[in-house]
């Protein structure tokens, strides 16, 4: 992991079926740091996510990571964690989460990363048990633990804690934090606290939003 990445949004515009939401939008992130995206229910926060992950299109402006790789696709240095949990629910959460991290990390190391996915988000006791018993808050957990199953210096993150108790909220915010002390950077939108270091906002619903 590189510990001089940036993700650079300039000027950018979205739409949506024929609407924009939103306009004019540039902010840097750099390695070490959180930007909290926040703003009201439709101020476009999950819109902006899915834009910086690559999959919505822009109207207007760009989205750089640098240093540039061409031989890297922005795709391959980013984890998106939407709404959906992205959990294979006839799958055991071992097999989940071993499934992440040899798809996006390859098979070197693939235990050693899945091992410690599992310690971090407290699935040890439930590797063995098939998603499709999990509670929501549980599945969460799996969700996340895609993060740390393959390595990828940069997060997105859109409401990350929901389902989630007060325990599993700060076992995510150590682990935010430890991907940002090692170099990482992460965007993260939400509308509550996340108990985290060394964090920025950028506050979407406002004109020619600045961070």
């Amino acid at each position: 992991m590189t510990n001089s990445v940036q993700l650079i949004a300039e000027k950018l515009i979205i739409e949506r079926g024929g609407r924009t939401i939103l306009n004019d939008v540039s902010f840097t992130a750099g390695a070490g740091a959180t930007l909290l995206l926040t703003g009201a229910n439709g101020a476009g926060k999950t819109t902006l996510l899915r834009a910086l992950g690559g999959f919505l299109p822009l109207t207007g402006g760009t989205i750089r990571v640098t240093p540039a790789d061409d031989e890297t696709p922005r795709a391959e240095l980013i984890h998106t964690v939407g709404h959906s949990n992205a959990v294979k629910v006839h799958l055991t959460v071992r097999e989940n989460v071993m499934f992440w991290s040899r798809f996006l990390g390859g098979s070197v190391a693939a235990e050693d990363r899945t091992d410690r996915a599992l310690g971090a988000f407290a699935l040890r006791d439930l590797e063995d048990v098939p998603a499709s018993y999990l509670s929501a808050g549980q599945r969460r957990r799996l969700g996340l633990a895609r993060l740390l199953a393959a390595p990828r210096p940069i997060w997105l993150l859109d409401e990350p804690t929901v389902s989630l108790d007060a325990a599993s909220t700060e076992r995510l915010a150590r682990v935010i934090d430890q991907h940002t002390a090692t170099g990482g950077l992460v965007v993260a939108a939400t509308h509550l606290p996340l108990g985290l270091n060394n964090t920025r906002e950028l506050r979407l619903g406002v004109e020619g939003g600045r961070a």
